[in-house]
């Protein structure tokens, strides 16, 4: 009995080719299969007697190993807010907001994996709105329905809930935002309702988590949950990218202190610990965002850390003033496994009506090749001029 060759060798140039444009082959996998999806992890050849498929006689299991990429490509970046009918629509921008997109979607789309950290809610009307001292200053901010279509077009796959808006609207905001998401095909975590998700590229399997100080969020201060989570996912994907809202906000705050941050009362952890702490217990990239401007980036254990990725389309109410108004994308590519191999920063600068546009100036490449340099000088990273990242402990 011999294996039919033919067959073999289709099955091998399938395997082996590069990952096909992602609005094809990004499948999020539902919560309550994925501990049956991760036992598929084999392929399985017929053979047959003769050398032609015309008889077959036999079946017999021949297990191949899943072949993955050489690289994967992940494009990252941090608030989104695309307008919101809170408290009117004269806070939502013309049309149906598709303009605000038009100089950044190309970059995002041509990534393997695409991120980005939902600042509110998706929601028509309604909700449990959160209570807030003086109505006149509340920030409180509930997106339409047709604004989350254009994360479909712009190639977002991975959307986090964890953040200090989740909860605008209470239980009802909250479980629309999940809703609409999952109608879309985007995955998302960091809600106390879904903690965590699992996609696949492929045979690729990526693991996604988030967290937050915030109520109706995955609690940036559990480190037992952390822990459970990110060691959970390590044992069922090849990447891992966690997630976290976290930081003191505003020009003050650009620095990892290494220490605990707090902005009006409110606890905002260690950055530098909890980055590390994931990382220790799995995790392959790190994504924070929450001080509303971009912070440093550091390779730890040959694990990509992006302390905080700013803001990058938040229309209408956010002070877009300074170091508030850059809008980076982080590119990063890593292997299989979740190494760190390369990046690049792509400037973008908001402004208060046409969403984030080529910054000629590449002040956000400035700013993080600063920060990076004061805050982690001993780290094997250079950023050069045009903000592309090498990493010289390969």
């Amino acid at each position: 009995m011999r294996v039919n060759t033919l067959y073999i060798l289709l099955l091998f140039i399938w395997a082996c080719k590069p990952l096909p444009k992602k609005s094809q082959n990004i499948v999020v996998i539902p919560r309550e299969t994925i501990e049956e999806d991760v036992k598929i992890d084999s392929i399985y050849l017929i053979t047959q007697i003769g050398d032609t498929l015309s008889q077959l006689d036999e079946e017999v299991d021949i297990p191949l190993e899943r072949l993955l990429p050489d690289t994967v490509t992940i494009a990252a970046v941090g608030d989104i807010m695309g307008g919101t009918n809170f408290p009117d629509r004269s806070y939502l921008p013309s049309g149906n907001g598709g303009y605000l997109w038009d100089a950044v979607g190309t970059t995002l789309q041509g990534a393997d994996i695409t991120f980005g950290n939902l600042e509110g809610t998706i929601l028509n009307e309604g909700g449990e709105q959160k209570a807030c001292n003086n109505p006149k200053v509340c920030y409180l901010f509930r997106s339409p329905e047709y604004v989350a279509q254009h994360f479909v077009t712009n190639g977002f796959d991975l959307m986090s809930v964890a953040n200090s808006h989740a909860n605008d609207f209470g239980v009802t905001g909250r479980k629309n935002t999940q809703r609409v998401l999952d109608s879309l095909g985007i995955a998302h975590a960091g809600s106390i309702d879904q903690p965590y998700t699992l996609v696949k590229i492929g045979q690729l399997k990526i693991g996604f988590c988030a967290f937050a100080p915030n109520r109706g969020t995955v609690s940036i201060h559990q480190y037992s949950t952390i822990k459970a989570t990110i060691q959970h996912l390590d044992s069922i994907s090849d990447i891992v990218i966690a997630s976290f809202h976290a930081g003191a906000e505003g020009s003050k705050h650009q620095h990892v202190t290494r220490k605990r941050e707090y902005y009006y009362g409110e606890d905002r952890g260690n950055v530098y610990e909890l980055a590390h702490f994931m990382i220790d217990q799995g995790a392959d990239v790190i994504l924070g965002h929450g001080p509303h401007i971009v912070r440093a980036i550091e390779v730890y254990k040959n694990r990509m850390i992006a302390y905080s990725l700013g803001n990058f389309l938040t229309y209408g109410r956010f002070n877009l003033r300074g170091l508030a108004g850059e809008a980076p994308i982080l590119e990063i590519k890593t292997d299989a496994n979740g190494k760190f191999i390369s990046g690049k920063i792509h400037a973008f600068r908001q402004s208060y009506s046409n969403g984030p546009r080529n910054d000629l100036n590449l002040s956000s490449i400035k700013t993080i090749q600063r920060l990076s340099l004061e805050d982690f000088p001993q780290n094997p990273v250079t950023i050069d001029d045009e903000g592309k990242i090498f990493y010289l402990d390969q």
